[in-house]
């Protein structure tokens, strides 16, 4: 017993000061003067004041996250329960800091602003009204006018941001261990940022668009800039640029201009607006989604293969997201459930930029085989001739090919049905202009193509099924330049009446394949000439060109993510008791046309000098007539069976389980960045057409090159100059060459920052 007593005097227990609470044998939360820190292995994780409910929950959310506690010891030390804490977890997750702090839902009671109101609230703040007058004009008090702004991540320019009270800028600039500069820096708009363009804090589009800070001085290390987002301070990381010489695929940087023009990340601030606090941001995940695309990198987990340091300085980041970390970012981005949202704004300002070329539209819908382990809808799969699980996506494309916008069809429904849904969204987007829509015969329908010619839409489609064949008398040779191709047709044109003479169409017909074979072609233009009908009908094979090249380039069919979401169970499908009973009764009929046939070659080959009657011949075949008998009376059965059996059912009462989809939002995300980082590729081969002789046949193979190759960097006051690694021939470099000089003409910025692009050609005057 003494010996215990000297240990104990030796050793005594160590008691925590008064207003600790331990949270487990690393993390602590300490209380005083109404302020609480939360402290892990001694580094203060965050301050905030007794009360600041959000900051708290913050602190929480961070403990569990970064894997420093668990739920339990979080909830216990904090004072709630588990629930709640999985509660302030998903709000998080969902919208971000924000979300913390206010309680889910709409209050009871209030009045929904209708979306036109929020639209012109958002435009009289962008042209820089005030909240009062902003209320005044739309008619509801000045609170109101705070807090939409605020949920639709309107962000005012605040006051200077600091990380924490210190007393005076040496403390704080000796407790951030930040190499020293010559002068300190000051996160605030008057004060200029030194000896680095990156950090201007507005971009030449307008004081609107403010543009990322960073305390960080070597491009190579960004540790201030990830503690700064780690303590929710910075909600994405500014571009810093390093100079350097073969800079893997720094090509790339090519389509950066073309990806500025698309309006790709005005549109998804506009959308989304931000994703919380981070490191990766919005502007610079969406950025890295485009170029791993560009770069033919056709997933996430293909990142594993390349060097994150190498991606990083093309990004102007230390080292470039990785796979964990982009998959969160898509998930975050999914949770907004603003994916439709987001491609009718792009499809608005490619409309807003080619909206004169947008005469023609082709539509047609791109099957994406699915092989998990989920009961999904089947579809028709052309290219593998089989029905199979699949998901359908309608897209529509301008008449060069590229696409404008993709809806997801439910439970792949068919082209007749989709139309309308699809030229509703077109209507909404090119207004009352007169389109003509060009399409194949899975949306043949007579009935479809008057209502479609009532709602003020052009058709242009093949005629489907039989009709009369012309006269080759009638076919004439056309030949005509159509946007520089020269083409020739054999072609007879003359109307057509469907409906019983209730619809009037014209048709004009090739005659191709030795004369032989002809290809009826249905439209309601009279105004064009019969070889461009045929012309614009033939060249629907660019869409279809367009999904092989997306299938194979950018992994249009690859999932995503295998998560699944509750489908309508109450959507009617086929019927498999229909179904079997009908395989029966065909069976059964094609059994009774064979004893039918049978039996009439028997009455053929009949003797009449052994059997001249009837009667006798009946007799000698009595028992194949009995099977016919009993043939027929089966088949009446049958057909009894399936008309008391209801032909469509709902898919309830046919699936065993729960009735599922696959998430659409994170694969509509992906799908629109690869459609607008296609669209990129697409505006740079059209510049570099002039300048190369075999842009038709090689035109993507030489813009796929030049962004995949190495590019020495170089870092000014103002510019980063991008000179391109000289290609695999003479006559190709040159006209790589030529396209720097195009784009050197457009004078753009690299997202993010005031440094202007200039591109050259290593070696090249």
């Amino acid at each position: 017993m003494a010996e215990i007593t000297r240990q104990g005097v030796l050793l005594p227990t160590a008691t925590p000061p008064e207003g600790t609470q331990v949270v487990n044998d690393r993390c602590l939360i300490r209380t005083q003067d109404g302020h609480c820190l939360v402290i892990v292995s001694g580094i203060v994780l965050s301050q905030y004041a007794l009360g600041d409910h959000m900051a708290e929950a913050y602190a929480m959310v961070s403990l569990v996250e970064r894997g420093w506690a668990d739920q339990n010891d979080v909830a216990r030390a904090f004072g709630c329960s588990v629930r709640t804490l999985r509660r302030h977890q998903r709000r998080f997750e969902d919208g971000g800091l924000p979300a913390l702090g206010h309680v889910s839902g709409y209050p009871k009671g209030r009045r929904r602003l209708q979306a036109s109101r929020k639209r012109l609230i958002h435009s009289l703040k962008a042209e820089g009204h005030s909240n009062r007058e902003i209320a005044r004009r739309v008619g509801v008090s000045e609170m109101a006018v705070r807090k939409l702004l605020r949920c639709m991540g309107w962000r005012e320019k605040g006051p200077e941001q600091k990380l924490l009270p210190f007393d005076n800028d040496q403390d704080a600039n000796s407790n951030l261990s930040a190499p020293s500069t010559s002068g300190p820096r000051v996160l605030s708009e008057n004060t200029p940022v030194d000896a680095n363009p990156n950090l201007s804090p507005f971009s030449s589009s307008g004081p609107e668009d403010p543009l990322p800070f960073s305390l960080d001085t070597d491009p190579a290390e960004r540790s201030i800039d990830r503690l700064m987002a780690h303590l929710g301070l910075l909600d994405d990381a500014a571009p810093l640029f390093r100079s350097g010489t073969d800079v893997p695929r720094a090509g790339v940087l090519l389509a950066l201009p073309a990806l500025l023009q698309s309006g790709v990340f005005d549109c998804a601030r506009e959308v989304y607006g931000s994703i919380g606090p981070a490191f990766y941001g919005l502007r610079t995940s969406i950025l890295a989604l485009l170029l791993m695309a560009l770069l033919r990198i056709k997933r996430p987990e293909g990142l594993k293969e390349h060097s994150p340091q190498d991606l990083g300085r093309v990004l102007g980041l230390d080292r470039a997201p990785e796979v964990k970390t982009l998959r969160r970012k898509l998930a975050r981005l999914a949770a907004f459930g603003r994916a439709v949202q987001f491609g009718r704004t792009l499809a608005e300002r490619r409309i807003a930029v080619r909206g004169e070329a947008l005469g023609f539209l082709y539509v047609d819908g791109h099957i994406r085989v699915y092989h998990g382990r989920h009961d999904l809808p089947k579809a028709h799969v052309a290219r593998m001739r089989l029905s199979m699980p699949a998901t359908t996506d309608y897209w529509v494309n301008d008449p060069a090919g590229d696409p404008l916008f993709v809806v997801t069809a439910e439970a792949n429904a068919g082209l007749v049905k989709m139309l309308p849904v699809v030229l509703a969204e077109v209507r909404s987007l090119v207004g009352e202009r007169r389109t003509t829509v060009i399409f194949d015969r899975g949306g043949y329908s007579p009935e479809l193509f008057q209502k479609l010619i009532g709602d003020g839409f052009d058709i242009l489609t093949y005629r489907k099924g039989r009709f009369p064949r012309v006269s080759r008398k009638r076919f004439q040779k056309h030949r005509a330049v159509i946007e520089r191709r020269e083409v020739r047709y054999l072609l007879a044109d003359h109307g057509v009446l469907l409906l019983g003479g209730k619809l009037r169409l014209r048709q004009v017909t090739c005659l191709s394949g030795d004369n032989k074979h002809q290809t009826p072609i249905l439209t309601s233009r009279r105004d064009l000439s019969a070889v461009e009908v045929a012309y614009r009908m033939f060249e629907r094979w660019r869409q279809e060109n367009f999904f092989k090249y997306l299938r194979e380039e950018y992994a249009l069919d690859a999932l995503v993510e295998y998560s699944v979401v509750p489908d309508n169970p109450a959507r009617e499908v086929p019927n498999p008791a229909w179904a079997a009973l009908e395989a029966k009764l065909r069976q059964a009929q094609d059994e009774l046309r064979r004893l039918q046939a049978e039996y009439g070659f028997e009455a053929l080959v009949n003797i009449e000098n052994e059997r001249p009657t009837m009667r006798g011949f009946k007799i000698a075949q009595g028992k194949l007539g009995n099977t016919i008998w009993g043939a027929m009376k089966r088949v009446a059965t049958l057909e009894a069976r399936r008309a008391a059996v209801p032909k469509r059912v709902p898919v309830e009462d046919v699936v065993t389980g729960c009735v599922v989809k696959l998430a659409p939002e994170r694969k509509h995300i992906t799908n629109l960045l690869k459609m607008v980082a296609y669209q990129a590729e697409s505006d740079v081969l059209r510049l570099v057409a002039p300048h190369y002789r075999r842009a038709e046949d090689e035109g993507r193979t030489l813009v796929q090159s030049a962004l995949a190759s190495c590019a020495d960097l170089e870092v000014t006051e103002h510019e980063l100059r991008v000179a391109i690694a000289p290609l695999s021939s003479p006559h190709r470099t040159r006209a790589v060459a030529a396209l720097c000089e195009e784009l050197n003409r457009s004078d753009c910025r690299f997202p993010g920052s005031r440094l202007r692009l200039r591109y050259s050609i290593r070696g090249g005057p």
